[in-house]
């Protein structure tokens, strides 16, 4: 059964009907992108909830360090090692599994007593988290008629920047009174919904499709290797596994993370760290709404490109402003530069990777492929989070951020050459694409 619109067969090239999408479509997204949620909220909520458990815990900067990065390591984890269980028991099963495991990790986080409870905490969260930004844009993909197909899947890019600003905003509503244990609470909430949701939406045709097409010896077969003598499959994980990358290496979580310490940087007072990350979050939110016509209207190249034209202009503005002395302009040039570098980030590069890392891989390697990419997405991050102030306290801010610029034009000239245009196109059809690029 399927949850699609009419599709054409694929490779036909048969219009696709403009019908209203289907109910059932609709809420298996919106049941599923709440993974997405979850993910944006797991990753921003221990921004406020660090500021109280490091005195509760007389936590050491090594150890908020660690409490941070628990969370990088298990995603990498959960990013490698879902691949494989999603080809062989099926996306429904692990987005089930998934959403336990963000309720488990949320409750141990609430019940936490000590920094090593914490720790463990923030792994399984991490486990729930990297496998979510794998399966979730998966199945997105593959429920999702070709026309739609983008809309839907920067739905769970949508609700993962929603999840971020949420965790800012709950943050800020229990600092008053130091309430970090209720910080982590308030995210139980969605994990059960999708918990209890993920029970009742269908599988993924595209899974169950295929399981129909093979024979338990050829069943096995893709169990066991990602098989990358497959031309398609060669230049689907260049792409994925370098906008991979490109994401983290442009620079964007190091302006997520530490805006406030940029800020005071040039020169302005740092104020509230909070209340500078919503601000941010309600920027990230805005541009990645404002994609959603735009996936499927102008497709994911332009978009792409012009996303990465605009960070790197803006990183290369911003390195200036740092370089100058602290004044009002430089000050005022730094705050329209950040802003400037989310709303592009968020408008292409964000929704856009995990589109095409959903997108671009055969259906035999789809999951692990996509797995591969999330993986080096949470390398890169913890990489660029751990290096980004030691560096800077090193060679300068503003030599980082003309960092972050090259990295940005290089991807725009990657782009403009290797990557296929992919909407209104069938899965099967890009395949052909990319078999036939040399």
């Amino acid at each position: 059964m399927t949850l699609q619109d009419s599709p054409p067969s694929p490779g036909s090239g048969a219009p696709v009907a403009r019908s209203r999408p289907p109910r059932r479509l609709m809420t298996a997204t919106a049941v599923v992108a709440l993974g997405g949620l979850l993910f944006g909220f797991d990753t921003g909520v221990i921004s406020g909830a660090l500021l109280f458990l490091k005195e509760d815990f007389a936590l050491s900067s090594f150890q908020e360090g660690t409490v941070i990065s628990a969370l990088l390591v298990g995603a990498a984890a959960g990013a490698l090692g879902s691949g494989r269980p999603a080809d062989r028991f099926g996306r429904k099963r692990v987005l089930i599994a998934v959403a336990l495991v963000f309720t488990l990790g949320l409750a141990c986080a609430v019940a936490s007593r000590d920094f090593a409870s914490l720790v463990a905490a923030r792994v399984i969260l991490g486990l729930a988290v990297g496998s979510a930004s794998t399966i979730v844009p998966l199945y997105l993909a593959e429920i999702a008629p070709p026309r739609l197909r983008g809309q839907l899947v920067t739905a769970n890019q949508v609700l993962l920047t929603v999840g971020i600003l949420v965790s800012y905003l709950v943050n800020l509503a229990f600092s008053g009174n130091a309430d970090w244990r209720a910080m982590f609470a308030i995210g139980l909430i969605p994990s059960v919904a999708m918990l209890v949701g993920t029970l009742f939406i269908p599988e993924s045709p595209e899974w169950l499709r295929r399981r129909a097409d093979e024979r338990p010896a050829a069943r096995r077969a893709p169990a066991t290797r990602l098989p990358l003598a497959d031309p398609a499959v060669r230049r689907a994980l260049v792409i994925g596994v370098t906008l991979a990358a490109v994401q983290q290496f442009g620079g964007i979580n190091s302006i997520i993370y530490y805006a406030p310490s940029i800020m005071a940087r040039a020169g302005l007072p740092a104020g509230n760290s909070i209340q500078y990350s919503v601000v941010i979050g309600v920027i990230n939110v805005v541009m990645t709404v404002a994609a959603i016509p735009l996936i499927d209207r102008l497709g994911r190249r332009p978009l792409l490109l012009f996303s990465l034209a605009g960070m790197a202009a803006s990183l290369v503005v911003l390195g200036v402003a740092m370089a100058l002395p602290s004044g009002p302009l430089p000050h005022l040039l730094a705050l329209v530069c950040m802003v400037a570098y989310v709303g592009s980030f968020a408008v292409g590069l964000g929704p856009v990777f995990w589109i095409l890392a959903a997108e671009l891989f055969p259906p035999d390697a789809r999951a692990r492929g996509g797995a591969l990419c999330a993986l080096v997405n949470w390398a890169a991050n913890f990489v660029v989070g751990q290096l980004f102030l030691p560096v800077a306290d090193e060679v300068g801010v503003s030599w980082v951020f003309w960092f972050f610029a090259a990295v940005s034009a290089g991807a725009y000239s990657f782009v403009a050459v290797k990557v296929p245009e992919t909407k209104n196109r069938s899965l099967a059809d890009i395949q052909l694409d990319l078999a036939a690029r040399g």
